[in-house]
Parts: structure tokens; sequence; C-alpha cells
């Protein structure tokens, strides 16, 4: 059982990597159902910082969704409140293009405290899994836990330096997942490596080509 959920996790990963690769909102679809399959993968591999994790994935797939959907609208309503200044000239971008988030470059302004969230998440949940689990990889799998966190946060509001997050995340769960025997797990992990790269350059071209 455990290895058919692992092996249909793997494949719903593989869709979820290649609609984030094309920068697809529906990536959010497949966000919902692969936490869902892993959370028992998880849990019955010991894992349970990424245990954790997905659940918080379930939450941020949904805000994602909205983020993505809406960002783009909800960020021009907030500055024309703050501005009171009325729009110039006309707006000749579909309704689709007016309200989703566009590929941007993530503030520098933001970068301490993500800092900071990563530092506290690491050292917290990985004490958590010392003292209350039979966790053996705990700093690892904090590690990748706390990361996750950044990344699924920084891929919500589609900041192109978000691949630079999960490639440091896939490269060291790939090692992970073999050590801990999830074969398939690993598999799908070392591809994210080398698709992550190709996804950031992929990013970039279409935020250059926005412009």
């Amino acid at each position: 059982m455990e290895q058919a959920l692992e092996i249909a996790g793997t494949l719903i990963g593989l869709l979820y990597l290649w609609l984030e690769y094309r920068a697809s909102i529906y990536l959010w679809i497949a966000g919902i159902v692969m936490p869902a399959v892993y959370i028992f993968v998880y849990y019955e591999a010991g894992l349970y910082a990424d245990f954790g994790i997905n659940i918080y994935y379930l939450g941020a797939a949904v805000y994602g969704w909205v983020m993505w959907r809406y960002g783009a609208f909800l960020r021009r309503t907030i500055l024309r409140r703050k501005s009171c200044a009325p729009q110039r000239g006309e707006d000749k971008r579909t309704k689709g293009q007016k309200t989703e988030l566009p590929i941007t470059h993530i503030p520098k302004h933001y970068l301490s405290p993500l800092a900071a969230v990563f530092v506290v998440a690491f050292v917290g949940i990985a004490r958590i899994l010392i003292e209350f689990t039979d966790s053996n990889v705990p700093w690892l799998d904090s590690f990748t836990t706390a990361l996750s966190i950044i990344g699924m946060w920084m891929l919500a509001r589609k900041y192109v330096e978000q691949w630079w997050v999960w490639i440091a995340v896939d490269a060291v769960s790939a090692g992970l997942y073999i050590y801990k025997e999830l074969h398939f797990t690993a598999a799908l992990y070392a591809l994210y490596t080398i698709i992550a790269i190709f996804g950031y350059f992929k990013w970039k071209r279409m935020m250059e080509q926005a412009d």
C-alpha cells in the first residue's frame, strides 16, 4: 500500500513539476492532491517533519491559487487606494492579464525576514523532532522542511528566485529519500533538481518577455 501511494505521489509530482515549469495556475490543483497522498507516505517512513509540511502544503496550495488568479488585481487595488490617483490611458490587457499575478523578482526587503523565518523554523523543527519523535535524520529533515516553507511562499507570490530554493531542497531531499529507501520519491526529487535549474531560466525568459 505504501509503495502504491509513493508511485501515485510520484506521478502526480511529475504533473505538478510540468505545470510549475510552464507557470500554469493548474499546478495548484496537483498541489492539493500530491500532499494529501504524501501525508501517509511520510508518516509511515518516519519523516515527521515532511509529514507536517505536507499539511502546510495543502493550505499553501489554496493561498497560491488565490494569489496567482487574483494577485495582480488585489495589488493594483491596494496601490490605487494608497495613491488615490486615477489611471491614465487605455488598458489593453485581457481580463486574465489584469487579474493574474506576474512573475517578478523578490523584493530585497523580504530577504532578511525570510532568512529569520528559515533559521527559526530550522532550529525549532529539529528540536521538536529530536525531543518528541524517533527520527534518525532530524537536522536534514528539518532543513528541507524549513526551506520548503520559504519556497512555497515564494512560489505563491510568483517570485522567479523560488527556483533557487527548490534546487537546494530537491538535491538534499533526493539523498535523504535514498537513505530512507523511498526510491521512487528519490528519483522524482533527483529529476526535480535538474528541471528546477531549467525552470529558473524558463521563468526568467517569461518574465523578461512580459516586460
